[in-house]
């Protein structure tokens, strides 16, 4: 009985050891670009660019498929940042820059299919089937994938006007440490 369960112990010891040194020597790296690119992209997961989000447009650009100048959300701002990070040439946005905005649900309208729950890239719209859906303001990222599907048109956008309320750095906030 002992050496039974000695020998289960040395299988598990050897076994672990194997699947820690593969794990060590077969390490998958992600592109530390594909990143960079990623975190400048404004993550609406909008799809406007004609990649299905933000993390394959950013793996585009960074292996030379995709131009800097294609993503609508990120305007003019996001283009010159991408053109700084990889050195290239500022060009103008591919397409109309839209303002910021928001979905709004006229919930006297919804009729709660959950076609525009299913829609939206971003998990900003609750609701059940046959019950009134709102939106989650402060997820929504304004791409407008959930207006197209509504059958009853109940939803718009509205644009985000800049006050204090809704205004955000455009840099970012570095924290001072103190060393004692």
């Amino acid at each position: 009985m002992i050496t039974a369960i000695l020998i289960m112990a040395l299988g598990a010891v050897i076994l672990g050891a194997a699947l820690g040194y593969a794990s060590v020597k077969f390490k998958v790296q992600g592109n530390p670009l594909v990143e960079k690119i990623d975190a400048i992209l404004p993550q609406t997961q909008c799809g406007q660019c004609g990649y299905p989000g933000c993390k394959p447009y950013a793996e585009a650009i960074a292996e030379g498929e995709a131009d800097i100048n294609r993503c609508p959300p990120g305007g003019m701002e996001g283009v010159r940042k991408l053109a700084d990070l990889l050195g290239r040439e500022v060009k103008p946005l591919d397409a109309e820059e839209k303002p910021k905005q928001v979905a709004i649900i006229d919930e006297q309208l919804c009729i709660g299919c959950t076609l525009c729950v299913q829609a939206c890239p971003v998990d900003a719209i609750v609701g059940a089937a046959k019950q009134m859906h709102t939106v989650v303001a402060s997820l929504c990222t304004g791409c407008e994938l959930c207006v197209k599907p509504c059958p009853v048109e109940c939803i718009h956008m509205e644009r985000i006007v800049e006050n204090i309320d809704t205004w955000k750095w455009k840099y970012p906030v570095f924290e001072i440490k103190r060393v004692a």
